[in-house]
């Protein structure tokens, strides 16, 4: 269940919408007949005790509404107070949140009576702006925000909330926005310090349901066996995708000599299992892979080959002519060595696949050599230091860095002139001798493009407009 769906004047719920949400069935502030989604009522009985407390006694004044009955309320306010204000204040059927049963509007016990006239209700928004407060600690939105009528289409409700879980909820709140600012603009990179035992799409998956957010990618897979730094981007930001991809990157890999496997490491089937050489100096060892040389790609991989994923030919015993990949291993150093085990740290660029390299090794010291464990420790500027366990980002202990943050490009701040032409694309003449690439900012510190070199001028790479 997607809490955070979006439904405005632009956005129609789906047809089986109701398929997917149980619907309590309570009693209003007038003691009639009223339905609530089962997540956001429980939620709300949880509000209710809360503000009771601070003695405020709150209630149901609406909740869920078929597209029937909105049709009702809307052909109401028609006949009211005319279709131009209708259509300023109320939702057309089949476009209004209240079908969701993800909201409520509250109602406010004065003087020991309720009242659902919108004007009664205006009177009492100071008490609605002190329950405003609270509303993140329990799944709720203001839906409706004052000064922010151009974003949501609708006027300002301070009665109108809206369920969308705790951990949205204080994203919202906590950075004064709409739901729409939410699903459209927010987006930034997270550093996930991934555990062993889960896939890098396992870890994109879990991340975009519990942001909302559809649009999510990762930076470089490691496999189930791995474990450390795995960027992933949430919106805008999977626009730069392939350039953190294509950072360079660091690990603290483990090896176990006299073995050889199919998968290259500890977890595949042992092919065959030979002595290891006696007195082998593994610094020198190392030391001499550090160098630029054809890399074959492991079996196991989701390297396409005539449109199959290698471990597709693998796990159906058929061959396949292995492709190879130039790589360079910058630097490599030995960290510990024990009987036939040993640990190594390197640094290597895009594509370089570390099981393919300590096989490599293995062959060059003729015994076979398996990876035992792998912990990637940086990749470009990002260090694990930055990174969260998804533990941590689901109690919201995390950091959403900014584009430009994990960007090791120059950033230069235009004036209105120079922001128009980028917001536009056009090409921009090179005054600031950039090189490679550049990002681009407002006065405001927007975030506005990333533009490359293009002989004496810079185009643009990706618009963030």
């Amino acid at each position: 269940m997607d809490y955070s769906i979006l439904i405005n004047k632009e956005n129609k719920i789906k047809d089986n919408y109701l398929d997917k949400i149980k619907l309590i069935e309570t009693l209003d502030i007038f003691e009639e007949k009223v339905k609530v989604e089962e997540k956001t009522y429980n939620a709300y009985l949880e509000l209710k005790d809360f503000l009771l407390k601070k003695g405020i006694e709150v209630g149901i004044e609406s909740a869920y509404r078929s597209v029937d009955y909105q049709q009702e309320v809307y052909d109401e306010f028609v006949i009211k107070y005319g279709k131009d204000y209708a259509d300023n204040y109320v939702a057309v059927p089949g476009y209004s949140e209240h079908h969701t049963g993800l909201v409520i509007d509250l109602g406010i016990k004065v003087n020991g009576s309720f009242s659902n006239d919108n004007d009664e209700l205006m009177k009492q928004e100071e008490t609605y702006k002190e329950i405003h407060k609270y509303l993140k600690d329990f799944g709720f939105i203001l839906r409706y925000q004052k000064g922010k009528e151009n974003i949501t289409g609708y006027p300002y409700e301070p009665w109108h909330i809206r369920y969308v879980g705790k951990f949205i909820a204080k994203i919202i709140q906590d950075n004064n926005l709409t739901l729409e600012e939410y699903k459209k603009d927010y987006s930034g990179v997270i550093i996930v310090n991934k555990e062993k035992g889960c896939t890098s799409f396992d870890i994109v998956n879990k991340i975009s349901k519990l942001f909302g957010i559809k649009k999510v990618g990762h930076t470089g897979t490691l496999d189930p066996l791995a474990e450390g730094v795995l960027i992933v981007c949430l919106g805008k930001a999977t626009k730069i995708v392939e350039l953190l991809t294509a950072e360079d990157k660091e690990y603290i890999a483990g090896v176990k000599l006299g073995i050889k496997t199919d998968s290259y490491d500890i977890e595949g089937n042992i092919l065959e299992e030979k002595p290891v050489p006696e007195n082998i100096n593994l610094k020198d060892v190392l030391s001499s892979f550090k160098k630029t040389y054809l890399q074959e790609v492991p079996i196991y991989s989701a390297v396409k080959v005539n449109g199959k994923k290698l471990y597709e030919y693998a796990r159906n015993n058929k061959k396949v002519e292995l492709p190879k990949k130039e790589v360079t291993i910058k630097e490599i150093e030995l960290l510990k060595e024990e009987k036939e085990e040993f640990t190594f740290k390197t640094l290597v660029t895009k594509g370089c696949y570390i099981r393919s390299l300590i096989n490599d090794i293995g062959s060059y010291l003729e015994c076979g050599a398996i990876m035992t464990s792998l912990l990637r420790t940086k990749q470009g500027k990002i260090s694990i230091n930055d990174s969260y366990t998804i533990e941590d980002i689901e109690k919201g202990n995390f950091k959403l860095y900014k584009i430009e943050e994990v960007l090791d490009y120059p950033q230069v701040v235009v004036d209105k002139e120079l922001e128009f032409k980028i917001s536009n694309g056009m090409k921009v003449y090179n005054k600031w001798r950039i090189k490679n690439k550049v990002i681009f900012k407002n006065t405001n510190n927007k975030l506005l493009g990333i533009y490359e070199v293009d002989n004496q001028k810079l185009r643009v790479w990706k618009n963030f407009n």
